[in-house]
């Protein structure tokens, strides 16, 4: 049965669904999950959803036919004094995307990067970066949509794609 879903534009109301998402891209390896509350609590994931849909947020959310969420991405202006894990300079987003365990291999990343990346041509932006752990399978679908590695960090690698 081909999966069954869409894509929708985010809205200040999905920070808790967000929150999750960071939960499950922090939680990508089956083994060794942290709890919610351990990975939230973490500035280094907090940044990414404190003061949601602040000027320069953006966002999609997957959702499947009953109109649940299954999947989001998002990108955020971090300041070069608190950068993310994918930080490249002043005026580039990073981006943050996370699926549902039972949802990944279906397309549902590649419809959120595809629609986040067309979002941030449309206003304007020149780059998205994103941070990505070595050995995550995700890797494959950012090379594949254009994402290059740009720093090679200590256990996860800087890729940013250009979008004009």
């Amino acid at each position: 049965m081909p999966a069954v879903f869409r894509v929708r534009s985010a809205v200040q109301g999905d920070g808790a669904f967000l929150a999750d998402m960071v939960v499950e891209a922090a939680n990508w390896r089956s083994e060794g999950a942290r709890p919610r509350h351990e990975v939230l609590s973490q500035p280094d994931h907090a940044r990414y959803l404190s003061g949601w849909m602040r000027p320069g947020d953006s966002g999609v959310i997957a959702i499947d036919a009953q109109d649940t969420p299954i999947g989001a991405a998002w990108y955020r202006m971090l300041p070069r004094t608190e950068p993310g894990f994918g930080y490249v300079g002043t005026g580039v987003p990073e981006l943050i995307i996370g699926v549902r365990p039972i949802w990944r291999a279906h397309g549902v990343g590649r419809a959120l990067l595809q629609r986040l990346c067309d979002q941030a041509r449309a206003e304007g932006y020149a780059r998205l970066s994103l941070s990505v752990e070595r050995g995550n399978f995700a890797r494959t679908l950012y090379r594949s949509e254009g994402f290059a590695v740009t720093t090679a960090g200590i256990g996860r690698d800087t890729m940013v794609k250009r979008l004009r």
